[in-house]
């Protein structure tokens, strides 16, 4: 288990521990891997879960993480290649996928490893991290797409949802979440 993440088998998940703080129903409206840390974003009434979910579906939502990845990639760019989902679980690059996109910049590069801020400008499953991989430079730690897995020997999966920008009852948001002591070194 992640801390912080909550306990799925128990009952007791990150949305559990907010509808207690809150004393009333939460609604799930930003949604991450088990996996990767950072910004979750939950609206306290089925109105505002609503208006969120339309921003989210009418891509204005804009969403930034970072991550930790194997190699230089160049200093910035984007992939758009189709992204298709399989039985597995798995995501791949493929003809017949779903249009995608996933920009990157690089922030700072340590090592043989590099720090990225990435936007990924559509919301497919695993985006991030096959996207990342297919142009050769997967998050570290990541357990599903790799040559050799964890890629790097990371204890975790090197990504975190650092930032969401969006609008509430017509007034600009913008919501933040440092990143865990594991990016300190990297950032």
């Amino acid at each position: 288990m992640i801390p912080g993440r909550g306990d799925a088998a128990s009952g007791d998940t990150i949305q559990a521990k907010v509808e207690r703080r809150l004393g009333s129903k939460a609604f799930v409206v930003h949604r991450l891997d088990r996996e990767t840390s950072g910004v979750l974003l939950f609206a306290k009434n089925a109105d505002s879960h609503r208006d969120l979910s339309v921003q989210f579906e009418s891509r204005e939502i804009e969403k930034t993480y970072l991550a930790l990845v194997f190699g230089h990639p160049p200093n910035s760019g984007e992939v758009k290649t189709p992204l298709r989902e399989f039985g597995s679980g798995r995501v791949a690059v493929d003809l017949n996928g779903k249009p995608c996109a996933t920009r990157w910049k690089v922030l700072k590069r340590a090592g043989g490893n590099s720090l990225l801020e990435v936007a990924p400008l559509t919301g497919r499953r695993h985006q991030i991290r096959v996207h990342l991989y297919s142009i050769g430079h997967p998050v570290l730690g990541d357990d599903l797409y790799g040559k050799d897995r964890p890629v790097g020997g990371a204890a975790r999966l090197m990504l975190h949802a650092w930032k969401l920008a969006f609008r509430s009852k017509g007034m600009p948001v913008s919501i933040r979440c440092e990143p865990p002591p594991e990016f300190k070194g990297s950032s």
